[in-house]
């Protein structure tokens, strides 16, 4: 974990970098150590100001990155932390398996779609051939039953893997990762649409777009019918809430519901 967490509307993101949080996990990976990462966009910041339940399990996560460059400005804006970059889910994925196969840490991939999965293996085995990855397992794209949530606990362990990525897409990959903690003793990243831009079945934008913060503008031009309203309307609000947030007029608690919550199996 970082020495800074801060609040973004409610939201505790680290103000970390790459360096970080590739030493903290390729660690725990090495122990055998329970560890949760989230890189968390404008997306998974909105959902955890309208779902306390998930505000609840992301504010318990080892590490929140700043994913998208408005998160690592709201960092500056609101608490004075300035980061060298963000910390970008398919960028940290890269940095992730690179050390790994320096280390030797197996790995798994969890989510998307077989082709996808399979074309992310070969990219990945091109660019780090020693790089040991056990196993790939594709998203049923809805909840899974307790039987097959046990099942795919127990395909994980078996690989021996020490290292899982997850890309279901927020919130899923955040609510899976919270529930396997306990039951994998491993790392859990959670890295969105890395799983897409690396295996190049999604195009990614290009650099200038992405240190400008319009990534999202590039990819509701390619997802107009899937992304709009995450967008046109989640990313005005978020600009709304920051300013009431800085100007103290609003207070967004960090705790959550703290209630028994209920398993739901990514």
């Amino acid at each position: 974990m970082s020495d800074k967490k801060a609040s973004i509307l409610g939201v505790l993101v680290d103000a970390t970098t790459y360096e970080q949080v590739v030493s903290a996990v390729i660690d725990a990976a090495k122990q055998g150590r329970a560890m949760t990462v989230a890189a968390a966009a404008v997306h998974a910041i909105m959902v955890a100001v309208q779902d306390a339940q998930f505000r609840y399990r992301l504010n318990r996560f080892d590490f929140v990155t700043p994913d998208g460059q408005p998160v690592r400005w709201a960092l500056r804006w609101l608490h004075g932390l300035r980061l060298p970059s963000r910390v970008y889910g398919p960028t940290l994925t890269l940095h992730l398996c690179r050390a790994a196969e320096d280390q030797g840490v197996r790995v798994c991939f969890y989510g998307s779609r077989p082709e996808t999965l399979a074309a992310l293996r070969d990219n990945l085995q091109r660019d780090f051939p020693r790089l040991q990855i056990v196993a790939t397992e594709p998203s049923v794209f809805r909840r899974l039953t307790e039987e097959e949530q046990r099942a795919l606990y127990a395909r994980i362990t078996a690989s021996q893997a020490q290292l899982v990525f997850v890309g279901l897409g927020c919130p899923r990959q955040e609510i899976w990762a919270y529930e396997a903690r306990d039951r994998l003793n491993m790392p859990i990243v959670a890295v969105g649409a890395a799983f897409d831009f690396i295996s190049g079945s999604k195009p990614q934008a290009p650099e200038w777009m992405q240190n400008r913060g319009l990534e999202w503008l590039f990819r509701l031009t390619h997802e107009p019918g899937r992304l709009w309203r995450r967008y046109l309307l989640l990313n005005p609000l978020y600009l709304i809430l920051l300013a009431l947030q800085y100007l103290k007029l609003k207070n967004h608690p960090v705790q959550g519901e703290v209630v028994e919550l209920p398993h739901r199996y990514g």
